[in-house]
């Protein structure tokens, strides 16, 4: 495989899109991605010869955290890059989590990608001290 980088809170607009389509994901007003990217706590963007292969986000409030949006390009999936993004959010919020305290981390898998959480010590809802996830979209 390339060398690959992984780049910090530099994520784009355009690279956003991109690899929201790259798989098939709708995406949202251009006015709302801006925004949701400009209010990320972190980003993390996998870059392959100048190309932006892969991408996670993360948002919250110190307490309670939700990763959103981890993405690889189909042609760079199962190359470790989905696990090395999870693992660069993952060790942001521990290095944010004070002595003490705890950190809830949530996100929402695609269907069929639960196992790759799994791997990363989530657990699927309902569980023993859990309900079902719940959502709501609201369209315009």
């Amino acid at each position: 495989m390339k060398y690959m980088e992984y780049k910090e809170n530099l994520l784009t607009y355009e690279e956003y899109i991109g690899l929201r389509e790259s798989v098939g994901w709708i995406n949202f007003s251009k006015e709302q991605t801006k925004k949701a990217l400009q209010n990320s706590l972190y980003t993390v963007a996998a870059t392959c010869d100048n190309q932006t292969v892969g991408m996670g986000r993360l948002t919250g409030d110190g307490m309670y955290y939700l990763i959103a949006d981890v993405i690889v390009s189909p042609a760079y999936q199962k190359r470790g890059i989905g696990r090395s993004i999870l693992n660069m959010l993952l060790e942001y919020v521990d290095k944010e989590t004070p002595v003490g305290g705890r950190s809830s981390i949530q996100l929402i898998s695609e269907k069929g990608k639960e196992f790759f959480y799994e791997k990363a010590g989530f657990k699927q809802i309902p569980h023993e001290h859990c309900g079902c996830g719940m959502r709501k979209v609201i369209r315009k």
